[in-house]
């Protein structure tokens, strides 16, 4: 049974990364922006991250000086008590004093630790900002690519002249046809109009020289 849900869960996880591969042959530049939300996503999270850390640095920066003070206070006190004979008073002040002076040095630990740490994040955030620069500019540019793939893909559907029929020329090829018959027509019409208002002319003229015949013959 365990083998058959290992089986089971290898053939799910196959199929679902040749659906990634199918999508990213398909549209691979939907999937680029998917990536670039998630990395943006991430950097976002850094970037939380970093303030966070930047406020813990500061929160222990402040008890560690007021941790230092403490204990310093507490030595003056048990000085003050010890001239003053006050036994009690400076054993009291001496506990104090040693009690601040570790949490001074546990607190000095911390606070370095966690500028070592914010130093990390920041450099990490900084490389992580410059690396999603890095993709958009990469996106831009494939879009540039597809753009122009797309644009001599259709180009050359149109200029391809199997595409649409079975002619010997293209849709341009056509369209030149066209436009010289459409201009031969034009010239045959005018041609012909020429003609007929020549004739007309000249029909006119001729029965005007048989009527002045006429009337000089009378």
């Amino acid at each position: 049974m365990a083998n058959l849900f290992k089986r089971l869960k290898n053939s799910l996880e196959a199929d679902f990364h040749e659906m990634l591969d199918s999508k990213e042959q398909k549209n691979p530049i939907a999937l680029l922006n998917q990536y670039l939300r998630e990395c943006e996503q991430e950097v976002e999270r850094v970037r939380k991250l970093v303030e966070r850390q930047y406020l813990l640095k500061e929160e222990f920066t402040r008890e560690h000086n007021q941790a230092y003070e403490l204990a310093a206070k507490r030595k003056r006190q048990a000085e003050i008590a010890s001239n003053a004979g006050e036994i009690e008073l400076h054993q009291f002040a001496i506990q104090e004093q040693n009690q601040y002076e570790e949490r001074t040095d546990r607190l000095k630990e911390s606070r370095d630790q966690a500028i070592q740490q914010l130093d990390e994040l920041e450099q990490k955030y900084e490389e992580m900002k410059h690396k999603l620069k890095d993709m958009h500019i990469k996106r831009m540019e494939l879009m540039g690519r597809e753009n122009m793939t797309r644009a001599h893909h259709k180009m050359n559907t149109v200029l391809d002249s199997t595409k649409y029929s079975n002619k010997p020329f293209s849709r341009f090829e056509e369209m030149e046809n066209y436009l010289d018959r459409l201009e031969h027509q034009v010239n045959t019409g005018y041609h012909r109009h020429t003609i007929d208002a020549r004739i007309t002319q000249i029909e006119k003229a001729s029965s005007k020289k048989e009527e002045e015949s006429s009337a000089t013959t009378v």
